[in-house]
C-alpha cells in the first residue's frame, strides 16, 4: 500500500487523453469525457450505428444495413469515430498508446453485452504479418484482449489469418474496399475446431464500410461458426 501512495505521489492517474490529473488510472478528465461521442440509446442492430427516435425491442437496422446485408448476425460499437474518440483510437494505433486498449475495452464491454453468450469465443481482425513487423502488435487483439479480461469470456488471438496483405483502404469507395477485402482472411487450420459450432465475437478498432469485418465473418462462418457478431470501438457514422 505504501509502495502504491509513493508511486501515487509520483506518478498521479492522468487523463488518457489530454494528461490533466485525474482521479483514477485510465481515466478522462470531465473535458475528454464531454468530448468523447459514447453512442447510446437507440442503435442499427447490424453496426451499432445511433439511429433516430426512442430505445425499444431492438431490431432496427440503418439505411447502409438495409442497403448491404450482413453476413454476421448484429453488430454494436462503443463511440462515434469523431472528436475526441477520433483522437484516441489514432492514439492506440498508429502513436503507440497502448494504455487506452485498456479502458475502450471496457466501453466495448458495455456495448457488446446485448451479443454475448455463455459460449461465445471472442477473436480480433488479425493484421498480415508484415503489417504486423512493422507496427509490433495488433490494436484489434489487445482491445479482444482486454475486453475478453473485462467479460470472462473465452478469446483466441489467431482463430484467423490475413493471407494477402491488402493496400490501405482510406480514399476507396464501398466496392473499392469490399473487393479489396476479398478471399484477403481464412480461418487458421489448427483453430477450426475452436470455433465449430460456436458463437464467434469478431473485434476491431473502428468499423467503416463493413469490408473487413464481411471477409472476417465470412471466413468464420465458411469454418463452421454457428454464428458472428461484432464489435468495434468506434463506428463512423453519417452525419445527420
Amino acid at each position: 500500500m505504501r509502495f502504491q501512495t509513493a508511486l501515487r505521489v509520483i506518478y498521479p492517474p492522468r487523463c488518457l487523453s489530454c494528461g490533466d490529473l485525474v482521479e483514477s488510472d485510465f481515466g478522462l478528465c470531465g473535458a475528454c469525457w464531454r468530448d468523447t461521442p459514447f453512442i447510446g440509446g437507440l442503435v442499427c442492430d447490424g453496426c451499432g450505428a445511433p439511429l433516430p427516435g426512442e430505445e425499444g425491442a431492438g431490431g432496427e437496422l440503418c439505411d447502409d444495413c438495409i442497403a448491404t446485408p450482413r453476413p454476421w448476425s448484429a453488430g454494436r460499437a462503443a463511440l462515434l469515430y469523431r472528436d475526441n474518440a477520433r483522437r484516441m483510437v489514432l492514439g492506440l494505433k498508429h502513436g503507440d498508446r497502448q494504455e487506452i486498449a485498456r479502458p475502450a475495452a471496457l466501453w466495448m464491454a458495455r456495448a457488446a453485452a446485448p451479443l454475448l453468450t455463455d459460449d461465445t469465443l471472442i477473436t480480433p481482425i488479425p493484421l498480415h504479418w508484415t503489417r504486423m513487423l512493422k507496427r509490433r502488435f495488433n490494436q484489434s487483439a489487445l482491445l479482444a484482449q482486454h475486453l475478453a479480461r473485462h467479460t470472462g469470456h473465452e478469446q483466441c488471438p489467431d482463430l484467423l489469418l490475413r493471407r494477402k496483405r491488402t493496400v490501405p483502404l482510406d480514399g476507396m469507395d464501398r466496392q473499392q474496399r469490399f473487393g479489396t477485402l476479398a478471399d484477403a482472411i481464412i480461418a487458421h487450420p489448427r483453430r477450426i475446431p475452436r470455433m465449430t459450432a460456436r458463437r464467434v465475437l469478431l473485434v476491431d478498432d473502428v468499423l467503416t464500410s463493413g469490408a473487413t469485418l464481411s471477409a472476417a465473418a465470412d471466413a468464420c462462418l465458411a469454418a463452421g461458426a454457428a454464428q458472428v457478431s461484432i464489435i468495434a470501438l468506434a463506428r463512423v457514422a453519417k452525419d445527420a
